[in-house]
């Protein structure tokens, strides 16, 4: 007992799905950093360049559109009784993480409010580089928000995705099974790179809808690209190999 207790072949195995766990999620971290990023570097761009004259109002139109379709659309989820509501908590809890608890509002309001005359210190000159750029900071609280919002509707649409899989997965094993009793032809090309397209799947779904500079309603998203999810997983099952 000992001895397969300090096995160094098991613990070898333990740290490799610990580490390859760790690196999971930091890679799922990292693609959300980066699709909150660039979604905000597009509401800037769009507010120079697409729609300048709504300015704060696009973000702040995009906001209440997400909650008026998980209002009138989403009313019932496995994951959760109350999909609205779930959705603003997570909105509201992210922007008092982000912004409240870290002093990020109180130096906002610091900053913003106008120097007395002959006030002396940092504030004047901090007042006076943060007016040109006050609307894109506000916009990029509220894309926060909208950040924070779909991801919680994507987070409810999760069992979608597994659905659908196993639909495909029972098909695609079954035309597996037809195959190998008709004997026909085995394709590991087909197999391994419809194999590595399952998980950039999901990953791309998230990224894009996570980083629409309009809004969209989620189904648009979902539907398509849990359908094509299901159907990699449905040729990964047909092509797998005959014989085990």
């Amino acid at each position: 007992m000992a001895e397969a207790a300090n096995d160094p072949r098991r613990t070898a195995v333990q740290q490799g799905l610990f580490s390859k766990g760790l690196t999971t999620v930091s890679q799922a971290i990292q693609w959300l950093i980066f699709s909150l990023l660039f979604s905000i570097i597009i509401e800037w761009a769009g507010m120079v360049l697409w729609w300048p004259d709504e300015g704060l109002d696009h973000s702040r139109t995009m906001l209440a559109k997400e909650i008026h379709y998980l209002d009138t659309d989403f009313r019932e989820s496995i994951v959760t009784s109350d999909p609205s509501r779930f959705a603003k908590r997570v909105a509201d809890k992210t922007y008092h993480y982000l912004f409240e608890v870290t002093g990020f509002v109180d130096f906002i309001r610091w900053v913003s409010s106008p120097p007395v005359v002959n006030e002396q210190g940092v504030r004047p000159t901090l007042h006076s580089i943060y007016q040109p750029i006050a609307e894109f900071v506000i916009a990029a609280m509220q894309i926060t928000q909208v950040f924070s919002v779909r991801l919680a509707i994507l987070t409810l649409a999760m069992p979608v995705f597994l659905l659908f899989s196993l639909v495909a997965m029972v098909d695609g094993l079954v035309q597996r099974d037809l195959r190998r009793w008709r004997g026909g032809r085995e394709s590991s090309f087909v197999y391994h790179y419809a194999k590595k397209a399952v998980l950039p799947l999901v990953v791309l779904s998230w990224v894009i809808y996570l980083a629409l500079p309009f809004s969209l309603h989620p189904s648009f998203v979902v539907l398509p690209f849990a359908t094509l999810f299901a159907l990699t997983v449905t040729v990964t099952a047909s092509t797998f190999k005959k014989y085990l």
